[in-house]
């Protein structure tokens, strides 16, 4: 199971994997963000991918570092996992620790000490991937909109 950082030829079937993250953006603003993200490396963010044979993506995980607030964290800068995929079929297989290990030891490199995620409120298989893998729930969060 190679683990490898991603390059810009791998913005389309990474954006592919991202649109089954998030179904709810357009695969154009994918591949936009991806490149964004590329954008970032090696200094302030990261993309890890699991290809199989150099040309299969069976999953991702991105990570940026935030100088801001983190809900729940007491340090600055923070890795914070923007998201992480595993395709359906290959779940189960230690993908998902693997790309976490990577995010980690660049974190570390980074001298954080600090690595914080976030999940939607009612996706209870997130939440219970973060746990087993040593993260602990710091606070729950429910935002509020008033249109004017």
């Amino acid at each position: 199971m190679p683990i490898r950082t991603a390059s810009s030829s791998d913005i389309q079937v990474w954006a592919d994997l991202r649109a089954q993250l998030w179904d709810d953006t357009s695969l154009g603003q994918h591949r936009d963000e991806a490149a964004a993200m590329l954008a970032k490396c090696p200094h302030d963010g990261i993309v890890f991918l699991e290809v199989v044979n150099g040309a299969t993506i069976r999953a991702f995980a991105e990570a940026t570092l935030r100088r801001d607030h983190v809900n729940g964290c007491e340090t600055s800068p923070v890795a914070f996992l923007e998201g992480i995929f595993v395709r359906p079929e290959d779940r189960g297989s230690g993908l998902g620790r693997l790309l976490l290990k990577s995010v980690q030891s660049w974190a570390n490199e980074r001298g954080c000490s600090e690595f914080a995620s976030d999940a939607h409120i009612d996706n209870a298989a997130s939440h219970a991937f973060h746990l087993s893998l040593g993260f602990e729930e710091t606070e729950r969060v429910v935002y509020f909109r008033k249109a004017l």
